[in-house]
């Protein structure tokens, strides 16, 4: 996995590979002697009309776990399959990526998720023959998109978001009207390996965002508090 061929901007995320630690990016590591599930996802930067972009999915609305949360495409592995094989396989099954116009320039080390044991391996790539993407599964996928990196690091899209449950986490509002979020595992990796980079800055004052009522799953809203989001409408204003 070279990175001979990655254009100057992704330089450094090839760099970043050499030396950041799970610790960097979650404070879930695999268990020592633990049996996780194993899956990987690619985290697919490309470059389109607006510069260099990301490719994320968001989940089907009607999904048993994480309805409607933004992710990179991925999956479990399958026998035989190690973890790049089974990211670029899950990424042309999900979105219509060819698997031959990826290179594979690096891997991040295994994260846990603890509710559901997976220890999951985010496998970098860089599209250098972008195509059309498509949503490919649609009873996996609502709606692909490749999302420019300056639009993740504009403050202007930087959120709090608020769980069901009470606690905050970090998030960014993406897509063609920016109504769409990103948090969770995948918005955290993006948070935290842009921070390494030095691409994103710190907003402890983000404006504060629920999760719409499709991402909770059922799940109650113990937070039922109304707050309101002056904040978010001025910067969209």
């Amino acid at each position: 996995m070279s990175g001979s061929a990655l254009p100057e901007w992704l330089q450094p995320v090839r760099e970043a590979a050499d030396s950041i630690t799970v610790h960097d990016l979650t404070r879930y590591q695999v268990p020592e002697g633990a049996e996780a599930r194993r899956s990987a996802v690619l985290v697919l930067f490309g470059e389109g009309e607006q510069g260099p972009d990301l490719v994320l999915t968001e989940r089907a609305h009607d999904m048993r776990s994480h309805p409607g949360q933004v992710s990179f495409p991925g999956g479990s592995l399958d026998p035989g399959e190690d973890a790049v094989a089974a990211a670029l396989r899950e990424a042309w099954e999900e979105t219509g990526v060819e698997p031959t116009t990826v290179e594979v320039f690096a891997t991040l080390p295994d994260l846990w998720l603890p509710p559901s044991n997976f220890a999951v391996t985010p496998v970098l790539g860089w599209w250098h023959e972008p195509g059309p993407l498509a949503v490919v599964a649609p009873d996996e996928v609502h709606a692909v998109y490749r999302v420019p990196l300056h639009e993740l690091r504009d403050p202007e899209h930087r959120i709090t978001v608020l769980g069901p449950a009470g606690w905050r986490s970090p998030g960014f509002l993406i897509g063609e009207d920016h109504d769409v979020i990103l948090w969770g595992f995948t918005g955290g990796i993006i948070a935290r390996l842009f921070e390494y980079l030095g691409w994103l800055e710190d907003i402890p004052e983000a404006p504060e965002r629920d999760l719409p009522d499709y991402m909770l799953g059922g799940r109650p809203r113990l937070n039922t508090e109304v707050r309101p989001n002056t904040k978010f409408e001025e910067r969209r204003r």
